[in-house]
């Protein structure tokens, strides 16, 4: 067979392939004959308001000299690590702003960082492709620096994500540029389990997040710059469990909503939607329009404790409170007073719901609480 064949043989093969795509998605758009925020405003239902003083900035988190990355809140809901472009991470005690440890990274680009679930380790990774484990109880050198407890190689690409194994000190999950998702014992420092990669199922292109099921935490979703997100069981690794479309950009950010039956996801295409992981299908879309044709991507998701609330982040700034059941942005948190001076890189919900923090581009974090009668939605 001639190149030229093989070539017509190839065209021919791809036009068949984005057919077959096509209608695919335009099956599962004819399917989609509602959505819940149509089902919700049926019922009557109205959305959550917001006072002057039900979500207020009452704390600015100074100390980074560029620009945040990431962030994740302890469990036990007082302290934060935050990651940044200055090469270092700090951990912060929420309810003083004090800095109880600033800790200067081996590899000064990071992109991620997590607690561990006892708080008593932090975790980072980036473009050094490893995932580095501190034991915040470790004596510093005489550089006055902490060392590195555990360094966690294997992917072949940056680190853009990690996340603990709820409960479990010894087990993170790491996504990486390189389409896959590892599940680390960090006791050993060895890699469980691969997801993605050579097999069929997994990702085609750079995975940027995972999500943990906190009800099962065997099950996990990743999303990717395949405008994809995918849904895992640590126990088969070799497949992925289902995919998800609907996103036409890189999916930044997934996240679990809190009864583990669904996950929200942002992407570079402007919106969140929400999917259900025992149907497979798309929910609801949350997307704003904005008047002057430029479309913001989202960075970052994290839901209220009872799922009542989306907040995303997003790259001009804007941070949007959603009222997840009728698809209505309720409460923009960039055009409160004290809001940040660039872009939103990250966000997370404190363990008890009662305080959201936001990272940002012009290298502050800043605590939101609930207040006025809203302590907690």
């Amino acid at each position: 067979m001639s190149v030229t064949e093989l070539k017509e043989r190839h065209l021919a093969a791809t036009e068949t392939v984005n057919t077959l795509r096509e209608r695919l998605k335009q099956k599962r758009l004819s399917l989609l004959d509602t959505d819940i925020a149509e089902y919700a405003r049926s019922q009557g239902r109205t959305p959550v308001s917001f006072g002057p003083t039900d979500l207020v900035c009452c704390r600015t988190l100074q100390g980074h000299t560029g620009k945040v990355y990431s962030l994740d809140w302890t469990s036990e809901k007082n302290r934060i690590v935050s990651a940044s472009q200055d090469g270092r991470l700090i951990v912060w005690n929420a309810l003083t702003s004090q800095k109880t440890h600033a800790i200067k990274l081996p590899c000064a680009w990071v992109m991620t960082c997590a607690f561990s679930p006892t708080g008593q380790s932090v975790a980072c990774g980036g473009l050094d492709s490893v995932c580095s484990i501190f034991n915040l109880n470790s004596p510093t050198d005489r550089d006055g620096n902490l060392p590195v407890s555990r360094m966690l190689s294997g992917h072949k690409g940056y680190v853009s994500s990690c996340q603990y194994v709820p409960d479990e000190d010894t087990h993170l999950i790491t996504s990486s540029g390189d389409q896959t998702c590892v599940l680390w014992d960090i006791t050993t420092g060895l890699r469980t389990s691969v997801f993605g990669g050579e097999f069929q199922s997994g990702h085609t292109a750079d995975v940027l997040s995972v999500s943990i099921n906190g009800s099962n935490s065997r099950m996990f979703v990743s999303g990717s710059c395949d405008a994809t997100a995918r849904l895992w069981d640590t126990r088969v690794a070799s497949r992925a469990v289902r995919t998800f479309h609907g996103h036409e950009g890189d999916v930044n950010a997934v996240k679990f909503f809190p009864d583990g039956n669904r996950f929200g996801t942002g992407s570079d295409d402007g919106t969140c939607r929400l999917f259900d992981i025992r149907t497979g299908h798309q929910l609801q879309v949350y997307y704003q329009l904005h008047s002057d044709n430029e479309i913001p991507h989202v960075t970052s998701i994290a839901f209220s404790i009872s799922g009542r609330l989306l907040f995303a982040g997003y790259t001009n700034g804007d941070c949007y409170v959603w009222d997840t059941l009728l698809a209505k942005m309720v409460l923009d948190l960039g055009s409160l007073q004290n809001s940040h001076d660039g872009r939103i890189s990250c966000l997370g919900l404190s363990a008890d719901g009662s305080a959201l923090c936001t990272g940002s581009w012009d290298s502050n974090l800043k605590i939101w609480a609930f207040g006025g009668h809203r302590k907690v939605v």
